[in-house]
């Protein structure tokens, strides 16, 4: 045998030797793993219901219940109904309700002017919970998009997305919003300067309490697509919106982007889409401190679903699994479809 050789037969022999004393010595970490009662007490990441937003869907009328179809289980709801379905978020004890509206066609135009109406359905929701279910917050969103005719998020003009004339309207849809009792603002256009606009607005009419939870990184994904049929505006969108929303392949634009809305005078933080996002909701965390939230969109709501309906996953568990996920790289919170039924099995002890 060479040197070589017998260097490397004796190498082997010390590392068997070492891999019976591993295996029968102190370093076995399936110890923690043993028993429920010793995983629950080493857990280091918790998710309870005190994580969970509930985005709901408002359409007019009343008394009306209307399932979405490419989101199974999550339905528009007339305000009264939107109303009953607060009572029992509250009950479950979810924190945070946001809502999102779903007008007639006769209410959208070029710029999105029925945002400026200080009685749509929106504010109409928003004043109806808060009578009701006083305790409950409400987040709402000031994009355009649900009232434009165009399906964008801001005015168009001349086949392109205006910022300014943009964040001016936003603005003052956010002042009505405020002054119809919501608790959070949650801009999601991604237009520049928005955050410090209606920072000022707010505060100029008052309401420097009103809370601003940007949609600081909003990614041109291809995760919307239920929820643009939930809001009436998939058959409306002309292009796309990739010249406001980030370019998923850029991480480090997303940091500098939040920054900025930081600076502005933004309260919270939030990544969306969420899962294809987890790298940027830990970045944000751990940059700027603030409170940092994810959403869980549609498409990935609308995904767990179809696999758990074929019966290729567990959906239950993935739910769980998923929701999880966001609580460990540090986000404070998620907004997600699923949250009356992760209330449920969490008030059940449930763990993943």
């Amino acid at each position: 045998m060479t040197s070589l050789g017998k260097n490397t037969a004796a190498g082997l022999r010390t590392a068997a030797s070492s891999d019976v004393d591993e295996i029968t010595g102190h370093r076995r970490m399936r110890r923690n793993r043993i028993s429920d009662w010793s995983r629950r007490l080493t857990r280091e990441t918790i998710l309870s219901v005190n994580d969970l937003i509930w985005p709901i869907f408002i359409i007019p009328g009343a008394n009306i219940v209307e399932p979405i179809e490419a989101m199974p289980g999550v339905s528009r709801l007339s305000v009264d109904k939107a109303v009953e379905a607060a009572r029992m978020a509250a009950d479950l004890g979810i924190p945070a309700l946001a809502t999102f509206p779903n007008v007639e066609m006769e209410h959208r135009d070029q710029t999105g002017s029925y945002a400026l109406e200080p009685d749509n359905l929106i504010n109409q929701a928003t004043r109806a919970i808060k009578a009701a279910v006083p305790n409950i917050g409400i987040i709402t969103d000031v994009a355009l998009d649900p009232f434009t005719d165009h399906g964008h998020d801001g005015v168009l003009r001349d086949g392109e997305i205006v910022n300014d004339e943009t964040v001016r309207t936003i603005a003052a849809a956010a002042v009505h919003q405020a002054d119809a009792g919501a608790d959070i603002i949650a801009p999601s256009d991604m237009m520049d300067g928005r955050i410090g606009a209606i920072r000022r607005a707010l505060d100029a009419s008052g309401h420097q309490s009103v809370g601003i939870m940007s949609y600081a990184t909003k990614f041109a994904s291809a995760l919307y697509g239920p929820y643009r049929e939930a809001i009436g505006t998939s058959g409306l969108l002309k292009g796309d919106k990739r010249t406001y929303y980030l370019d998923p392949s850029n991480a480090t634009e997303a940091v500098r982007d939040a920054g900025l809305d930081v600076e502005e005078g933004a309260d919270m933080l939030m990544v969306k889409p969420g899962l294809c996002y987890l790298d940027i909701c830990q970045a944000l965390k751990e940059t700027y401190g603030l409170p940092t939230f994810a959403y869980q969109v549609s498409g990935e709501y609308s995904m767990i679903k179809a696999g758990a309906a074929a019966g290729y996953v567990d959906g239950e568990r993935v739910m769980m699994e998923k929701l999880l996920a966001f609580k460990r790289v540090g986000c404070d919170g998620v907004l997600t479809y699923f949250a009356p039924e992760a209330a449920r099995l969490l008030a059940k002890g449930y763990s993943v």
